[in-house]
């Protein structure tokens, strides 16, 4: 069996093609999507702003094979935003990723002193 790494994917994107409907429901739910719900999860979590209503933000983790590395992980998580915004009925373009291997991450710690 191969080793399973956990990687944090921050997917962004733009807004496009928004119908009337897809935007009133955006801005209605805009609370419920700002900074404090942002979290790492697999079913992943959706952030934006409400004015200018333009671009997205959408966090997974990921669990996937090490062999497979950072750029699958980043294709993983794309996949899962595109399902859940065409589910949603949000029109959306230029998705890319930032991906981190939560098992390869180095913490820096402070000494005993600095606390």
């Amino acid at each position: 069996m191969s080793e399973q790494h956990t990687y944090r994917v921050i997917v962004r994107g733009t807004w496009e093609g928004l119908t009337d409907e897809a935007r009133a429901r955006l801005l209605a739910e805009a609370a419920d999507h700002g900074m404090a719900s942002m979290r790492f999860s697999e079913e992943g979590s959706l952030s934006y702003e409400p004015v200018p209503l333009k671009h997205f933000s959408m966090r997974y983790v990921v669990v996937s094979d090490a062999a497979d590395g950072e750029e699958m992980a980043g294709a993983i998580a794309e996949d899962r935003a595109e399902t859940a915004l065409r589910g949603l009925g949000y029109g959306f373009r230029d998705l890319r990723s930032t991906v981190t291997d939560l098992d390869t991450m180095k913490i820096n710690r402070k000494p005993a002193s600095r606390r």
